[in-house]
């Protein structure tokens, strides 16, 4: 509803939509079609909900830009959504199974024998986690063996995530974060802002012991992301089409790459992996680069990433590529804060990360963007976003 209220698109026009989510709710697995029809979409509209980890809105982004490009549609809604706080809990598989044996008993005689059998730890609840199916091992787990790994200490982690807080609190004093809509939240007050960021200090965050590694770790609740609801919306069309209707756009979604590595010791390197190739595709260099949104799962993570892409080794040893591809400079990267700041409602993230460099090459006067972010299972994503001609 707030992209139809922003833009003023006739839905009539929207062709198909697509949104991203991680953890799903089994009363609205499809929550593309349910979202759609709630903001009051004909139920002629198709819609249909992709998975990939925190990149799941870059998922149905590009999915968009490529039933666009096959001539199938014109006019895409694309986004992603999470409700961290109300996450489907399960019974325990045993308590499962006897809840559904016990539907198709017969006989009260039946119901009563499979009542008996059910013990106290049938009660367990089943809690989802933020870890790896194939390693077991939690992300932040996986982010601390990573900052270890690349020498990357618990001074600079907390450092970097100070100026994701600072950052984030000037862009929003300036009136720079112009893309939330406010939401009422029933039985609370209604939510305008982003409400996750809190400048601290160098101190403070000192005081916090490890998250994840104990107790020698250097991942902790500051310089980690926080898990937050979040949902997101974003508008695609061809050129041709948007012209047509009058409307002018905020920018072109021009290349992107998704690549997939070692889940257990490269889980966080997709940014890595995945920048080379999208410059590449795009024909252009690092330099060519004015902005940068790169997901900030971690600090450690991220840091972790600028030292792997400035490395000759790295890229001898790992990549299979000549030389590195170099690091961003810091001064045109996340500059209007990051995840760690702003939160991470898994689903959401990828479409704040697109808008936001549109938004930064506009008031920077700038021409390309770049954004990237790592995902679970190994893998990561790239975007080449430009500025449309002013």
């Amino acid at each position: 509803r707030g992209l139809l209220t922003r833009t003023s698109v006739p839905k009539d026009v929207v062709d198909y939509i697509v949104y991203g989510t991680v953890i799903q709710e089994v009363k609205t697995s499809n929550v593309a079609r349910e979202a759609a029809l709630g903001a009051g979409f004909s139920d002629k509209t198709p819609a249909h909900t992709v998975t990939m980890a925190c990149i799941s809105s870059n998922q149905a982004m590009t999915t968009g830009v490529g039933m666009i490009a096959a001539g199938q549609c014109d006019v895409v809604v694309a986004g992603g959504v999470e409700l961290m706080s109300d996450v489907p809990i399960r019974h325990s598989r045993k308590m499962r199974k006897t809840m559904l044996t016990l539907n198709r008993a017969k006989t009260l005689g039946q119901k009563l024998s499979l009542i008996s059998k059910i013990r106290p730890d049938y009660f367990a609840p089943e809690l989802p986690a933020v870890a790896e199916f194939s390693t077991s091992e939690t992300m932040g787990h996986s982010a601390d063996r990573l900052a270890a790994a690349f020498g990357v200490s618990r001074l600079e982690q907390d450092e970097y995530a100070l100026r994701s807080h600072t950052l984030a609190k000037k862009a929003q004093d300036e009136g720079l974060l112009l893309d939330v809509v406010p939401f009422k939240v029933p039985g609370k007050d209604t939510v305008t802002k982003d409400n996750g960021i809190r400048p601290s200090s160098m101190e403070q965050m000192g005081k916090l012991k490890p998250a994840f590694v104990k107790p020698y770790g250097t991942v902790t609740a500051a310089n980690s992301s926080f898990l937050t609801d979040g949902a997101s919306a974003i508008l695609l069309m061809s050129e041709e089409k948007a012209l047509a209707m009058g409307y002018k756009p905020k920018a072109y979604l021009r290349d992107f790459v998704y690549v997939s590595q070692d889940p257990k010791d490269q889980l966080l390197l997709g940014p890595t992996y995945a920048t080379p190739k999208v410059l590449e595709r795009a024909g252009l260099t690092l330099s060519d680069i004015d902005v940068f949104e790169f997901h900030e799962a971690f600090a450690g993570q991220i840091l972790a990433n600028l030292k792997a892409m400035d490395s000759d080794w790295f890229a001898q040893n790992y990549m299979g590529r000549k030389a590195k591809v170099g690091a961003p400079p810091l001064d045109k990267f996340n500059t209007w804060g990051g995840s760690l700041s702003l939160g991470h409602p898994f689903g959401a993230t990828g479409c704040r990360l697109v808008i936001t460099a549109a938004h930064r090459l506009k008031k920077e006067g700038g021409q390309f963007g770049l954004v990237a972010a790592c995902a679970a299972g190994g893998q990561g994503h790239a975007m080449i976003v430009e500025l449309y001609p002013q």
